[in-house]
């Protein structure tokens, strides 16, 4: 899928981490795990689900010396998985003695995650982070200057709230933290460079949880350095809060070309499944139109036309099918990540949405006549009937995927 039109890309300096490509490419998705690293068997599991869900970078905690010694058997273990998605170490206060104690893990990592608020208070501050750079450099690592709202360097805000103070027209206490943020991200990037690190060995983000903050915050700092720009709200939130909030955000920054890789930091459930953020995050990038992970299903909401709820049943099938196949069928069949399916409830819009589909099923209304015509790129193949629909149409698609994706398919479009 290429970008719409209408939607200019920053330029940014593309980095290299792992096996992946942060700006001057498409837009990547990130997650992160939250097992306790420590935890080999149950961290690599979940890293192995967010990669299997379709996160191409993913975040582990490396909070203290026994996460640290942990992270290499979890890499070996994802390797012998054939599981290759990269591994970024987020490090807070004592990231600089994990990685010099702990050489196996800065090998095993591909990319260290560095908070400039936390790395160290006052003298120590800069001779802190100084370590956590020459450790990257010497690894041959890029690094994610990852400024939070909640952590900002409170000696900055204090500076910046002090000159504020002075100004005939003061900003707002909020303006002013803004401003500290950005600030906070580009010192720190430029104290990096000052020690050898190169520009594409980084990427910037600053994290606050307010949408419009965020908004403004990244309108600053994308107009103010050409690093690559990690988004994402610091805490999006519970469920469809955390959705909304994140969609708001993330597509108004993505629609003016801001953000190189996005993660949707939504808070799971108990025992929720950790992979939604990274479903969440690929529906925004496919909706806006930016790139395409896994086929669409268009399903009307239904009215008082449609009170069986047959169809809803079936979009509700057709869906979970279509993820449950997508890594099988990402290896075997490209492009069939722009497939769109059509699942319609009644006869009104039904029939119409299935031809701009490339297959589509018209299930019958309330009081309709009880069958179901499908379409197949815009023509009308068959009708179903009965009980076993569902199960015919899946069927259906995965002829259709095979016949339009496979890789004889390919080889008679390209004689043609």
């Amino acid at each position: 899928m290429t970008v719409p039109a209408g939607i200019l890309r920053r330029p940014s300096v593309p980095v290299q981490v792992g096996n992946v490509l942060i700006g001057g490419g498409p837009v990547v998705v990130q997650s992160m795990t939250n097992t306790d690293t420590a935890d080999i068997k149950g961290t690599t599991q979940q890293v192995f689900d967010l990669a299997r869900a379709g996160s191409e970078i993913v975040r582990i905690t490396v909070d203290r010396d026994e996460a640290a010694k942990a992270v290499p058997h979890i890499r070996d273990a994802l390797d012998k998985l054939g599981c290759t998605v990269p591994l970024v170490g987020d490090f807070h206060y004592i990231g600089h003695t994990l990685l010099r104690e702990n050489p196996a893990c800065a090998e095993a990592l591909a990319k260290y995650r560095i908070n400039p608020g936390n790395v160290g208070f006052r003298e120590k501050r800069d001779k802190q982070f100084s370590t956590m750079i020459e450790v990257a450099m010497e690894y041959d690592r890029p690094v994610r200057i990852g400024v939070n709202w909640g952590s900002l360097d409170q000696d900055l805000v204090v500076g910046l709230m002090d000159e504020n103070a002075k100004l005939a027209m003061p900003k707002s206490a909020a303006e002013v933290t803004e401003d500290a943020l950005v600030l906070s991200a580009l010192k720190s990037a430029a104290l990096a460079e000052e020690l050898g690190m190169s520009r594409d060995k980084i990427v910037l983000s600053c994290k606050v949880s307010d949408v419009q903050s965020l908004i403004r915050v990244y309108r600053d700092l994308a107009g103010q350095c050409d690093y690559a720009l990690h988004l994402g709200l610091t805490e999006a939130g519970l469920g469809s809060k955390g959705v909304v909030a994140s969609t708001a955000a993330l597509s108004v920054l993505l629609q003016e070309g801001i953000g190189d890789t996005i993660r949707v930091s939504l808070t799971p459930a108990p025992g929720g499944d950790r992979t939604e953020e990274v479903i969440v995050a690929q529906q925004i990038l496919q909706t806006m139109g930016i790139r395409s992970f896994m086929p669409l299903v268009i399903a009307c909401p239904g009215c008082g036309r449609t009170t069986s709820t047959v169809f809803q049943d079936l979009a509700g099938k057709i869906q979970s099918y279509l993820r449950e196949r997508m890594p099988t069928w990402r290896e075997s069949y490209p492009g069939v990540e722009d497939m769109n399916v059509a699942v319609m409830g009644c006869i009104v819009n039904g029939p119409g949405e299935s031809k701009h589909a490339d297959i589509g099923i018209s299930l019958p209304g309330t009081g309709e006549t009880p069958s179901a015509p499908v379409f197949i790129d815009g023509e009308k193949r068959m009708t179903l009937k009965g009980v076993g629909i569902a199960e015919e149409f899946q069927g259906i698609v995965e002829d259709y995927v095979k016949n339009r994706y496979g890789r004889d398919a390919s080889a008679s479009d390209a004689a043609e």
